[in-house]
């Protein structure tokens, strides 16, 4: 079910701020989304907590890359102040499902957690 609620569009818009180059690039602009409290089960099998996926991240930005590409944004407000999207993204080839869950805090809606599976384009297939 997709529920397109002010709550579901700021989280969305957030993530898709997070995905920003320039974002990605500031530390300050990066952190600045996540929630003090943040974790990440990464693509690669790691996990990360918030200073450390703001360290990584913004570190070393790769010039000329190209923007990674979303598909398949999908949003459902759980609570009040709890929103699940999940998503696909494509990063120079490289497929990853996505799944985030946004807190709303006293500074807005925050990313709390996130979860990146990589896939390939045979597995892609339906909308599950």
């Amino acid at each position: 079910m997709t529920d397109r609620s002010p709550a579901v569009e700021a989280a969305i818009e957030n993530e898709l701020r997070l995905l920003d180059p320039e974002v990605r690039a500031s530390p300050e602009l990066f952190g600045d989304l996540l929630h003090p409290e943040f974790t990440e089960f990464g693509a690669s099998g790691a996990r990360w907590d918030r200073a450390s996926i703001v360290r990584v991240l913004t570190a070393s930005p790769e010039p000329g890359a190209r923007p990674v590409t979303t598909s398949r944004m999908r949003g459902v407000q759980l609570a009040d102040d709890v929103v699940h999207l999940t998503f696909d993204t494509d990063t120079n080839g490289r497929l990853v499902h996505r799944s985030s869950l946004w807190r709303r805090t006293g500074d807005g809606w925050l990313l709390w957690f996130h979860q990146g599976t990589p896939f390939t384009r045979s597995e892609a297939g339906g909308d599950g």
